[in-house]
């Protein structure tokens, strides 16, 4: 049952707590985010995010996106970021747009792919939110799918399509957005996905 001061969207205290143990294990873990269900892990375990990598059967190539509560825990992703480039963060976040941003060397080869920027996002969904201050910062975002099908809209289908590999299913509902977020390059403001 909800409290006063949490949203009916948070999952509670016990299953974020399970959930940011299975992500500090080093473990991948399904949830529900703002479109479809994804996949999250621990950005800066080389072999969670290899594990990751595997079970989607993704190229490595393109990269995943990084989501967070709140701007701050990205700061050392933005650390020497030109300061006239935090207006389009600052106006779009929390929302459903992930920029790319230039790597200042915190993006592990494996986030980044083959490009020289990572994709960032601040959350706008509250469980998402929850999941991120549980762990204690941003994790691996990505759509609960194997590469070239359709992604799991809830949490049977995610449970159903990667069982045991699962380091936990977080419950919640999805944000009620129609599409994933908007995909847009912060140096030249073009659009990649909407």
């Amino acid at each position: 049952m909800p409290t006063a001061d949490r949203h009916p969207d948070t999952p509670d205290a016990t299953a974020l707590a399970k959930a940011a143990g299975a992500l500090r294990a080093g473990q991948v873990i399904a949830c529900p985010t703002e479109a479809v269900w994804g996949l999250s892990c621990d950005p800066h375990s080389e072999a969670a995010v290899a594990r990751l990598l595997r079970l989607k059967a993704r190229d490595p190539a393109k990269g995943l996106i990084v989501v967070a509560a709140r701007m701050a825990q990205l700061a050392p992703w933005l650390e020497g970021l030109d300061k006239a480039l935090y207006a389009p963060l600052r106006a779009s976040w929390p929302g459903p747009v992930t920029w790319l941003v230039p790597d200042n060397g915190t993006a592990p080869k494996l986030v980044r792919g083959e490009h020289d920027s990572v994709a960032l996002r601040v959350t706008d969904h509250p469980g998402m939110q929850a999941l991120c201050d549980a762990f204690g910062g941003p994790l691996v975002s990505t759509s609960a799918n194997r590469a070239g099908e359709p992604p799991a809209m809830t949490a049977d289908e995610a449970g159903a399509m990667f069982g045991e590999a699962l380091g936990g299913v977080v419950p919640g509902r999805l944000g009620g957005h129609e599409r994933p977020s908007q995909i847009r390059d912060l140096a030249s403001g073009r659009v990649l996905r909407d």
